[in-house]
């Protein structure tokens, strides 16, 4: 039984050029474009991660960055402060800067997590369902 013989590819047409991108060669963000986005004054806003962010207006005004548009659009519907970083690749830092700006210019909304309320003790459901077999 022979072996199975290799085919030998043809060469292919270069790929299209991609379109250049703000990363240095080992992958990283170029620092200068983080700057440039937040702007030199750098202000934050009181934010965690966990905070929910929600756009006010639905079209973006014609003086928002292509940065906070695209915040704008996602914030349609609540998002949390680390989704937003996540889903724009940017760090959380420079997305409290532009949430600080868009919230002086009354854009988007802060809302604080919606947090479970914490079930009552055992104890006390137990004399309650007690108190209720005594009546």
């Amino acid at each position: 039984m022979t072996p199975p013989q290799r085919q030998r590819r043809s060469p292919q047409e270069d790929p299209p050029p991609q379109p250049a991108q703000d990363k240095k060669e080992d992958g990283r963000p170029n620092p200068e474009r983080l700057y440039v986005v937040a702007g030199a004054d750098g202000n934050r806003a009181d934010l965690d991660l966990v905070t929910l962010i929600v756009a006010r207006v639905e079209d973006p005004p014609h003086s928002a960055t292509p940065e906070q548009a695209a915040l704008l659009r996602l914030c349609a519907a609540p998002l949390s402060v680390a989704e937003l970083s996540a889903y724009l690749s940017l760090p959380f830092g420079v997305v409290t800067v532009l949430l600080t700006e868009m919230l002086a210019a009354e854009l988007v909304q802060a809302r604080a997590p919606i947090v479970r309320k914490a079930l009552p003790d055992r104890s006390l459901l137990e004399a309650v369902m007690h108190g209720l077999q005594r009546l």
